[in-house]
């Protein structure tokens, strides 16, 4: 038997898979009233306000590991996809020396001078090819080094900058080029360059299994070319249903508003106290914030707790806006992304109501903060202060001067961590302290394995399969 800590998408995602391959009863424990975590979609008349994840990406292992256990807990009919031809696949922008500026999806245009670049993308792709690695072979770096680097500053600061706010809300001068390149910055490190890097890989490197099985859902993301998808309802339909699924097919029991204290563990057994009693079992998957897990393993286990609260994490905000009027947006897209360089207070803007079809009013999402947010807003910003900020900049930037019909902001507390140089060996030493220490403890969701949808389920799928291994 195994406790699950954390109801957000990682800790229904290990419920869900204990569900399938363990017969003895298993236990969730949720801190809040509700599930679901960051992912939070609030029904409006006509359209969804989502204050936190409202799109998944169908491409990869992890994309198709998703797509395969939507199928199987019976949403396939909800999914809403966005395909290669839709604008909001094609049209994505950055907002840099006073204006939007549509960024290259098309392979030609790498031979365009397209602002806010100064010269064609192709001349990146030469200087990858004629710069030499580092004499000293490195362990890490930042994305945004490695970037210039390799590629010139200009994409470090217009492409790589602006999308590491858009994933993580983090600063791409902190974040390790581990946290999405890894593969790249290991063959740049074999082979001396991407571009060679990558031709070498494809001859000689071994490819990574795909353990996806048959599945309708993942055969329709290829043929029908998704981009990205949504869930009619919006994301929260996910995680609804995964609880619903977990309580009604197996013996799973899900205690809301249940606070862990600690984890204590003994030789033959692990004790959860929650609210004040005591809950044993063979094991504990964690899926709650590292910075939590800290404090419940303290009294035993001092150094792990100090590495666990190593992880750094960052404060967002998310401004939801309704306008009545339709197509107040000049140009159709996903949205747009803002390099910290341009010194705005917002990290970008998606256009909701193109994503999701939307045609009888404007809905956009403002982010903000991020690794910036104390330094913009102070500790306790007012949410009509931010609002205030969201609509201003909208303003500014995409020229609506609209009074809104609906808006909602929301403060989401320490909930993305920050992958800064070295995350890999942190993560590294707190798995290598539980294995040495023998203790009954397996780790997934954001914290250490990726802070996408798809990066936090697989983490969950890999956490119980080590369980059933052990």
């Amino acid at each position: 038997m195994a406790n699950v800590l954390g109801g957000g998408i990682s800790g229904l995602s290990a419920a869900y898979y204990l569900s399938r391959t363990v017969k003895s009863p298993t236990a969730l424990f949720e801190s809040s009233d509700r599930i679901g975590g960051w992912i939070k979609s609030t029904q409006q008349p006509g359209y969804i306000f989502e204050s936190g994840p409202r799109t998944i990406r169908p491409a990869g292992i992890k994309g198709k590991n998703t797509l395969q256990l939507i199928e199987n807990v019976g949403l396939s009919d909800q999914v809403r996809p966005i395909c290669a031809s839709h604008p909001a696949a094609k049209n994505r922008m950055i907002y840099a020396n006073g204006k939007l500026n549509l960024l290259p999806s098309a392979v030609g245009d790498i031979f365009k001078t397209l602002p806010p670049f100064s010269k064609p993308l192709i001349s990146a792709v030469i200087h990858d090819l004629v710069t030499q690695r580092n004499a000293t072979n490195l362990d890490d770096e930042s994305i945004y080094s490695f970037t210039e680097r390799r590629f010139g500053r200009e994409i470090a600061e217009y492409a790589i900058s602006p999308m590491i706010c858009g994933i993580c809300a983090g600063d791409a001068k902190r974040i390790s080029v581990k946290f999405l390149m890894e593969d790249i910055f290991r063959n740049e490190q074999k082979y001396g360059g991407v571009i060679r890097g990558a031709i070498m890989n494809s001859i000689f490197g071994k490819k990574q299994k795909d353990e996806s099985v048959d599945s309708q859902l993942i055969s329709r993301s290829v043929q029908e070319k998704w981009r990205i998808y949504s869930l009619a309802g919006g994301l929260q339909s996910l995680p609804n249903t995964l609880c619903s699924h977990v309580q009604q097919q197996t013996q799973t029991k899900v205690h809301f508003n249940a606070q862990c204290t600690q984890i204590k563990f003994s030789p033959n057994e692990v004790i959860s106290t929650v609210n004040n009693e005591e809950f044993p079992s063979n094991a504990i998957i964690s899926s709650i914030p590292s910075y939590k897990l800290a404090g419940l393993v303290r009294d035993q286990h001092p150094k792990l707790s100090q590495l666990l609260d190593e992880i750094i994490y960052v404060d967002v905000a998310t401004v939801n806006i309704q306008f009545d009027k339709p197509n107040l947006l000049e140009s159709p897209g996903f949205g747009f992304l803002v390099p910290p360089s341009v010194n705005r207070p917002i990290l970008g803007v998606i256009f909701d109501s193109d994503c999701f079809d939307i045609t009888d009013h404007t809905l956009l999402t403002v982010m903000m903060g991020g690794h910036w947010f104390h330094e913009k807003f102070g500790a306790n910003p007012s949410e009509q202060h931010l609002l205030d900020v969201a609509l201003d900049e909208i303003k500014s930037i995409l020229k609506i001067d609209e009074v809104p019909n609906q808006t909602k902001v929301n403060i989401l507390r320490k909930c993305i961590p920050q992958y800064v140089v070295g995350h890999r060996k942190l993560v590294n030493d707190i798995r290598t302290y539980i294995k040495d220490h023998k203790l009954p403890l397996f780790l997934c969701g954001a914290a250490y394995d990726g802070v996408g949808v798809n990066d936090v389920i697989y983490s969950s799928k890999m956490a119980v399969n080590d369980f059933l291994n052990k």
